[in-house]
């Protein structure tokens, strides 16, 4: 039986996990498709496309490290990160549409990087109590961990 604090502390590694390759992605998409004049639908899709993508990545870098093969690596980042991902990306993607204007800033613009950084800090705070029941439960960065523990 793991220790409450434990199961935290898991949560909230896992979550600043995800949260690094959602930040890579959602802040790569959001400044190519803002450079290039995209719309915001364009724009978001992108970054929410890399923002799979990066959180995928990184799981898959730290499975096949522990040695797995391609395919298991896989297995355990889509296994690992998929509930997470969606969730963080829900609710970043939410607080921008939500907040007055922060759709329409520029990458020269204050709003753009406060609008961007507080909105992956609220999907952080939401995704972690996420991270932690999956955990719990055997699921989520528990599929990781099992690989890193031998």
């Amino acid at each position: 039986m793991q220790h409450q604090s434990h199961g935290w502390s898991v949560a909230v590694q896992a979550t600043l996990h995800c949260l690094t390759g959602c930040a890579i992605g959602e802040v790569l998409g959001m400044v190519i498709g803002t450079a290039l004049g995209w719309s915001n639908l364009a724009t978001t899709v992108l970054a929410v496309v890399l923002a799979f993508f990066f959180g995928y990545s990184l799981t898959l870098r730290g499975a096949l490290k522990a040695g797995l093969d391609f395919r298991a690596a896989l297995r355990v980042a889509l296994a690992a990160d998929t509930l997470s991902i969606a969730v963080m990306e829900l609710i970043d993607n939410g607080v921008i549409a939500l907040w007055p204007n922060a759709m329409d800033a520029e990458l020269a613009d204050l709003l753009f990087w406060v609008s961007l950084a507080i909105s992956l800090a609220v999907a952080f705070v939401v995704t972690v109590p996420v991270n932690k029941w999956m955990i719990g439960r055997g699921k989520g960065h528990a599929v990781v961990h099992q690989h890193h523990a031998h």
